[in-house]
């Protein structure tokens, strides 16, 4: 039996992934939904579920051996496939369709900034700083590594709970 196709199965996941988390992102956009703090998380939920449907489906396809570093591996790249595909549509999204939603965020950053008790000069100089890592290149570029980094990290976990190795053949 030949081996199931680590980069097949995780773009196929990370495709279904990614259209899941788009859909939530385009109703996160459009009811204001994403100015809440804890409703930008749930994408980082979607992203585990793809990630145990994608090692589910690897190891089914291995005769229900799964070792450490398969699961790892399909799960770390299913993630890498979902940032890319998810934060270019956020992109995409805030350059092109809504170009507000930047300038929300900014106004909830600094009405943050006043509850925290800072005085406008502090304000003013750190939502300058801020807005140099508000590009969209910077955006894209952190929403894509923070995909990978969570995704590495629930990877760890769901291969280490399916993980099933092939016994060793003693001759």
């Amino acid at each position: 039996m030949e081996k199931p196709s680590t980069a097949r199965i995780a773009l196929k996941w990370g495709i279904i992934t990614s259209v899941v988390i788009i859909i939530y992102s385009v109703i996160s956009y459009m009811t204001g939904l994403f100015k809440n703090t804890a409703s930008s998380y749930l994408s980082f939920l979607f992203l585990l579920g793809g990630i145990i449907f994608a090692v589910k489906e690897y190891k089914t396809l291995s005769n229900n051996f799964l070792s450490f570093g398969e699961g790892l591996g399909v799960g770390t790249l299913m993630s890498a496939v979902t940032g890319l595909i998810s934060s270019l549509f956020s992109i995409v999204y805030m350059l092109m369709i809504d170009t507000t939603i930047m300038q929300q965020l900014g106004a909830m950053q600094e009405e943050q900034l006043e509850k925290r008790g800072m005085t406008p000069e502090e304000i003013d100089q750190t939502m300058e700083m801020m807005s140099k890592f508000s590009s969209p290149g910077m955006l894209f570029v952190f929403a894509v590594l923070g995909y990978i980094f969570f995704g590495f990290i629930w990877s760890l976990i769901v291969a280490a709970v399916q993980k099933n190795e092939k016994p060793e053949m003693n001759f």
